[in-house]
């Protein structure tokens, strides 16, 4: 049976570590999804890849959206919790997956519906265009599962059951590497397959996630997953998830013109680097995820117990961690970008192309590190608006440069310096306006 963890005392660092630890690995399971299916398709050409790397865009869009509910049961939940209002924290948890059930249907009918507009949002070829298509529409008889699983990953981070999580969506990796290439290669469904082995990995983790709440676990004596829900629990909910959700959205919105623009300039190669560089971007991405995901939790049962000092010790922690995986980063992207790349697509043009998008995003490792990790401080804190209007001016402030840049005949190097540019400047801002905030605090007291 599954317990609530105090995290208001005790050792900050093994909070932690034991905490971050099975975030950091659930991180790399998801990415590992994205990689298997790559990997298979990439054996069939980069134009599969193309195509899947478009819709992933798309996926992106709908796990943002996801992340209301995935950020709003991690603070809702753990500060009830560091209040010690176990009953409030029970019906957060009910409120959550009612929301992210709801949600995650009418996203799936939202996007079904529009789904040949958001593809042509892209100067694909017309086989490039067919195979999007098929992928989009099987991906989303999965919505409801990613909506649901999300919710139930806030809900045990924020109980300090992280470990839960990466042993469900281990289950689900273990599923996916199975099918994937028995449905793309073995049955000959190509791009179909892929979608098909995603759909389907999703739809056991989401089993076996009900069969650990309800039958194993216990947590919050079985909460209910669907409740009638009440304005002011649903409002508190929104002010926390919506500016988390809103920034993912809108960055994902960014990425799709950026990719429109990579398409423009360098066809189906600039679209297989983008949508592929991302992914192996997301190595320090996701690693250091996993730390402020821990982070945003501790922060939250602490800042409502009032505990102020272990608020900004754990940040402090974090943040060397997070800024030695940064730097980690930028050495294996400036000087083995190549190599890296051609594990996922062989063709050389495109694993030349992709070597220089990761020697550019490298250089702004550090960077994003520093941006994630001040996230997570303010998420804790029920502070999301903050970082989150950062985010979005960076991340929009990528159009107009990269715009610039091409019209100096930089050709695809201007959208990847774009992007490295407006990530720095980023990380900067956030660590400014965290100070700044820190020094009017201290100056009130004082």
């Amino acid at each position: 049976m599954a317990t609530v963890k105090d995290l208001t005392t005790g050792n900050l660092r093994s909070h932690l570590y034991k905490l971050a630890l099975p975030i950091m690995g659930t991180s790399f399971v998801q990415m590992a999804y994205s990689f298997t299916d790559m990997a298979w398709l990439g054996r069939l050409s980069s134009e599969a890849v193309a195509a899947v790397g478009t819709i992933s865009v798309f996926l992106w869009i709908a796990h943002s959206i996801a992340y209301f509910n995935k950020t709003g049961s991690e603070v809702t939940i753990a500060q009830s919790i560091g209040r010690n209002d176990i009953d409030l924290a029970r019906v957060y948890a009910s409120h959550n997956t009612t929301l992210s059930f709801i949600i995650g249907v009418s996203v799936a009918l939202l996007f079904g519906f529009f789904a040949t507009e958001m593809v042509d949002l892209y100067l694909l070829e017309p086989e490039v265009r067919a195979d999007a298509l098929t992928y989009m529409y099987i991906s989303l008889i999965g919505f409801p599962e990613i909506f649901l699983t999300a919710a139930l990953f806030g809900i045990y981070n924020a109980s300090g059951n992280s470990s839960v999580p990466f042993r469900v969506l281990g289950l689900g990796l273990v599923c996916n590497m199975v099918l994937d290439p028995l449905l793309i290669h073995a049955m000959n469904l190509g791009v179909a397959g892929a979608a098909w082995a995603t759909v389907l990995s999703q739809l056991i983790t989401l089993i076996y996630f009900l069969y650990r709440l309800r039958i194993k676990d216990h947590l919050f004596e079985r909460f209910p997953l669907l409740t009638r829900l009440k304005w002011p629990l649903v409002w508190r909910i929104t002010q926390i998830g919506l500016p988390a959700a809103s920034l993912n959205v809108l960055f994902a919105l960014v990425s799709i013109y950026m990719g429109r623009l990579a398409s423009s300039v360098g066809g189906h190669i600039g679209v297989a680097t983008l949508t592929t560089g991302g992914q192996l971007e997301a190595l320090t991405w996701n690693t250091s995820q996993g730390i402020t995901t821990a982070l945003c939790t501790i922060v939250g049962q602490n800042h409502a117990a009032g505990k102020r000092d272990r608020v900004y010790s754990t940040y402090r922690i974090a943040l060397a961690h997070t800024l030695f995986i940064g730097l980690i980063g930028t050495l294996i992207f400036v000087f083995w970008g190549e190599g890296l790349f051609a594990l996922i697509v062989p063709e050389p043009a495109t694993y030349q192309s992709g070597a220089v998008y990761l020697r550019i995003s490298g250089y702004s490792q550090i960077f994003m590190m520093a941006e994630i990790t001040t996230q997570g401080l303010f998420y804790g804190m029920g502070r999301s608006y903050l970082p989150a209007g950062i985010s979005i001016f960076g991340n929009y402030l990528r159009i107009p440069i990269a715009l610039y840049f091409i019209s100096l005949g930089w050709g695809l190097e201007a959208i990847w310096w774009a992007i490295s540019l407006s990530s720095m400047l980023k990380g900067l801002l956030s660590v400014l306006a965290l100070l700044w905030i820190y020094k009017r605090k201290r100056t009130s007291i004082a």
